[in-house]
């Protein structure tokens, strides 16, 4: 049985247990969250793409 998670929703858990379990401030995740959202309107975005595309790729096993 195959079950499939979006990466924003993994990354919505790691956030929420980071904040929950690790004590960090509720505010340095939202500014976390901006930079990421500021940083996807640079030149750097597609290589940001790819390199995640690649990471999860190895993870499930698909990159060759």
């Amino acid at each position: 049985m195959t079950v499939s998670f979006p990466l924003v929703f993994v990354l919505g858990v790691i956030a929420w247990a980071a904040i929950k379990f690790l004590g960090i401030r509720l505010w340095v995740a939202v500014v976390i969250a901006l930079f990421g959202f500021w940083l996807s309107h640079t030149v750097l975005a597609p290589a940001i793409e790819s390199g995640t595309r690649s990471g999860v790729g190895v993870v499930n096993g698909t990159d060759k």
